[in-house]
């Protein structure tokens, strides 16, 4: 069972819907890095629970994201947030008065409109 990096962001966000012992489960698995022998001996039941448990988890939690998607959100709005820092770094290095003026309009106005997409 491959670990998908992506399942610990979907756990913060998701994880309230699922069950305290499946949370914990899924924070040995992929928080801590834990194999499903590990969190076996650790809470004292069988692999397959365990393999169950984080199979009924993902899919709770997949489905919440496939019907919410506020993990996709999440990672829309830190690449625009990424742009807007890009490009205030860009207004900040700005050295040439002509330069300036031209190529500062520009993207005070790009800053303005990925934040009004965040926004909305």
């Amino acid at each position: 069972m491959p670990k998908d990096l992506n399942m610990c962001i979907l756990l913060d966000i998701y994880g309230s819907i699922i069950t305290e012992k499946q949370f914990e489960v899924m924070d040995y698995y992929y928080n801590q890095d834990y194999s499903l022998q590990e969190i076996s001996e650790h809470l004292k039941i069988t692999r397959q629970g365990v393999r169950d448990n984080i199979k009924r988890a993902e899919h709770a939690i997949l489905n919440c994201e496939g019907k919410l998607g506020l993990y996709e959100k999440y990672v829309y709005n830190k690449e625009k947030l990424s742009r807007v820092e890009e490009l205030l770094l860009n207004i900040n290095n700005l050295n040439n008065v002509q330069l300036k003026n031209a190529s500062l309009q520009g993207w005070l106005n790009e800053v303005s409109k990925i934040i009004d997409e965040l926004i909305i």
